[in-house]
């Protein structure tokens, strides 16, 4: 079963967006972050690049500039690093980061700023600033797609809760939350597909925090509950389709199979949950995230029952044998 959507993709990241995300140093602020954008994301390390090599450089990736490339910078002549930095920012390269809070010289700055490259500057070593912000990029120019659907944080299981407009989708999260559970997003969420095994689920900026209930209007729950009841994004480990009962259908009764359905590609655990009156959604909810997270760690009730009778039925044929 897949879920209908259509796929997007982030036109890019702006660089103003990323120094705010990762707290750098803007060392020529007369650039516009704001305008300059990053589109992949992977950065290279220009080492080849400071040597005069420019065959198949990535000029659409952030520059890193680690340890290795600055102490090479130092043993060149200015003449030659002249020559290195007019080529290197004449590819309209999105910025040059500089790790270990390292100064690039005044005409670097200069250069970059006629060609209106931002220059930026962490603390942070080489290694582990890349790993961040390939990590950051990864998730923010992920493709995605929008859905009808409420995400609740629910024993650390990240649980999205399906069905026809006015089922009881945000009832359910209320009465989560009031149990101690985390909402991501009502009505709107936004699903990230990070790798071929996850899916990052998000509020849009608008309705974060918000929870719409028929009848009584917007609800803040930040503000109402405290921010323990809220969460900015979650993996999406289970989906609940709430449906209406009905009485011919045939409701599975064990969960020996799983079912799925699907999002970008990428399968999730999905149980269909009839709604009838006196039922409490809430507990069902949280049994379903407990069970699913005991299958996780490698035990599953229904086949346990299956093998007891499995077993049991053994017995009693061997009973009657003798």
């Amino acid at each position: 079963m897949s879920q209908k959507g259509r796929m997007m993709q982030m036109s890019g990241v702006s660089i103003k967006k990323i120094v705010e995300k990762m707290d750098l140093k803007v060392l020529n602020p007369e650039v516009d972050t704001k305008k300059r954008k990053v589109e992949i994301e992977d950065v290279n390390r220009p080492a080849l690049q400071l040597t005069g090599y420019f065959d198949h450089f990535e000029s659409k990736r952030i520059q890193i500039v680690g340890m290795v490339e600055y102490t090479y910078l130092q043993k060149m002549s200015q003449e030659e690093k002249s020559k290195v930095y007019k080529e290197l920012f004449s590819y309209n390269i999105p910025c040059v980061i500089f790790s270990h809070d390292l100064e690039p010289d005044k005409e670097l700055i200069q250069i970059a700023t006629e060609n209106n490259t931002p220059v930026l500057s962490t603390s942070y070593e080489t290694s582990t600033f890349m790993a961040e912000l390939i990590f950051y990029l990864r998730e923010e120019l992920a493709p995605f797609i929008s859905i009808h659907g409420v995400l609740v944080d629910v024993y650390g299981e990240g649980l999205l809760i399906m069905g026809e407009s006015g089922i009881g989708k945000s009832e359910a999260a209320l009465e989560l939350i009031r149990r101690g559970h985390r909402l991501v997003s009502d009505d709107v969420v936004e699903i990230r597909k990070i790798n071929e095994h996850k899916l990052v689920g998000t509020a849009p900026d608008i309705t974060r925090h918000f929870i719409e209930l028929r009848g009584v209007g917007i609800i803040d729950v930040k503000t109402l509950y405290g921010v323990e009841c809220v969460k900015e994004k979650q993996n999406i480990d289970l989906v609940i389709k709430l449906e209406d009962w009905k009485k011919d259908n045939e409701y599975d009764r064990l969960g020996l199979e799983e079912e799925y359905t699907e999002f970008l590609g990428n399968k999730v655990v999905c149980h269909s949950l009839p709604i009838r009156p006196g039922r409490n959604l809430a507990i069902i909810c949280e049994s379903a995230a407990v069970n699913h997270r005991q299958k996780k760690m490698g035990y599953n009730a229904a086949q346990e029952l299956y093998r007891r009778v499995q077993a049991n039925f053994h017995k009693s044929e061997e009973e009657e044998e003798e």
